[in-house]
């Protein structure tokens, strides 16, 4: 997959089938969408393309309101990691600002749809909006089609077990530390990316040795204290783990907006210290506890430990 973080930088892309949000998650609702188009440029010997914005566009444009408090199911290194798994071909990042909302869905499709890809075709999700204050959809979409010249499909609303899926009802099962849902949801594993920081042993013995993950955003969503199932790819190889997460007061060291994420990899005898490295959650086993003592934490741990080593994920 190729990344371009400006409009000038992209060359010649072959028959471009087009998409367009921020796609916070990459969920089921998501992928469908990416392998239509996926699909549609292969039958026309072309490219996939995803244009996406940094930031989200309601930090931008509602930061004392409806962007302020906002929390991103995924990071940008997280989000183009999840893509690339798709097998989507091309995606542009652009950066959002005041002045780019105010391009008219006219001009978004004129200038950069036609006149920089020379779209093909265009596939949006249900209810898709976009241009100055959300004017275009897909009605609009379908009529600039037969001006320009492409062609304009529209993806039905994604249901799971009957419920509408969006990125909002994933943050809301996340905050409520209901993993499973959200990865339903989600159709594939939370994700956590972040260098990695080697911490100290505790009690002074080895066998549990934590790393720190560096939260690189702060609007990166995090899941509420606890103790969770988590696993890595490091190597090839696929190793489980336990992460743990915690809030200022229970450990005030490497925290990010108020929490600290920290990961213990079983079985990993390899110093992963420093390395940018993927963590995705399964379950949660725990609520997060106020230990009396560190014997007391340690025999936790232990139980713990032996839950998760019974668990298959």
């Amino acid at each position: 997959m190729r990344v371009f973080k400006n409009l000038n930088d992209i060359g010649n892309i072959q028959n471009p089938v087009v998409t367009t949000g921020s796609f916070d998650g990459v969920h089921v609702g998501h992928t469908a969408i990416i392998k239509r188009i996926n699909r549609l440029a292969r039958e026309i010997e072309g490219e996939s393309v995803l244009i996406t914005f940094d930031p989200h566009p309601r930090k931008v444009l509602y930061p004392e309101t409806a962007g302020k408090d906002l929390k991103l199911i995924n990071a940008q290194r997280e989000k183009i990691e999840l893509l690339k798994r798709t097998g989507l071909d091309n995606l542009i990042i652009i950066h959002f600002t005041r002045e780019f909302s105010k391009t008219t869905s006219h001009d978004f499709v004129k200038d950069i749809l036609v006149g920089k890809l020379k779209a093909k075709k265009i596939v949006v999700g249900f209810n898709h909006h976009f241009g100055h204050n959300r004017e275009g959809d897909y009605e609009y979409l379908y009529k600039l089609g037969q001006q320009f010249k492409f062609d304009v499909e529209e993806i039905p609303q994604q249901e799971l077990h009957h419920e509408t899926v969006s990125s909002t009802k994933i943050r809301h099962a996340l905050l409520h530390g209901d993993i499973q849902k959200a990865n339903a949801y989600l159709d594939h594993h939370y994700l956590m990316a972040g260098e990695l920081r080697k911490q100290p042993p505790e009690n002074g013995k080895n066998e549990f040795t934590w790393y720190n993950i560096e939260i690189e955003e702060d609007c990166k969503l995090i899941p509420p204290p606890g103790l969770y199932a988590v696993f890595i790819y490091f190597k090839g190889s696929q190793y489980k783990g336990m992460a743990e997460i915690t809030t200022k007061n229970e450990d005030t060291t490497h925290y990010n907006h108020n929490k600290v994420v920290k990961v213990h990899f079983m079985e990993l005898g390899e110093d992963i210290h420093g390395r940018v490295i993927n963590v995705f959650f399964a379950k949660k086993i725990r609520k997060g506890i106020k230990f009396r003592d560190r014997q007391h934490r340690w025999k936790q741990l232990i139980n713990d430990k032996n839950k998760i080593e019974e668990l298959i994920y």
